[in-house]
């Protein structure tokens, strides 16, 4: 499972994208543009730098938005990690039997060329998010 899963980002929950993204971007990072996600009621964008891992920022849209309890519990903090998988729904059906939950079916993802997305958790992992490759 997780062997065939191609390392995709970090994701960080963030209270505003611009504030965060202002610490990396001093250190060499660039910003990519914010991406408004009406499905995930969020606010998406992307940090890049040569030989790092890609970095995502999410901020809530509102206080319906999923990353607000994420917030709440932990403040501006990593909160999960995104696989690239060739067949989301196969990678789903495998990670089901290895006890991780669904927490939606998949959708697309605004920020991510409207690419297939799921999170998924599981209590001895924590969150993970996948990304069905193009």
């Amino acid at each position: 499972m997780l062997d065939t899963f191609t390392f995709h980002h970090i994701g960080y929950a963030v209270n505003d994208i611009v504030v965060t993204a202002e610490y990396y971007v001093k250190a060499g990072w660039q910003l990519s543009e914010v991406y408004h996600d009406n499905i995930q009621n969020s606010k998406i964008a992307f940090l890049t730098k040569s030989g790092f891992p890609l970095i995502e920022l999410v901020a809530a849209v509102d206080e319906s938005s999923p990353v607000v309890s994420t917030l709440k519990k932990s403040g501006v903090s990593p909160y999960h990690i995104c696989y690239e998988v060739e067949d989301i729904e196969t990678a789903i059906k495998d990670m089901k039997h290895q006890r991780y939950l669904p927490l939606f079916k998949p959708v697309p993802a605004v920020a991510l060329d409207n690419r297939l997305i799921c999170y998924l958790y599981n209590k001895n992992v924590g969150l993970i998010e996948l990304l069905n490759k193009r």
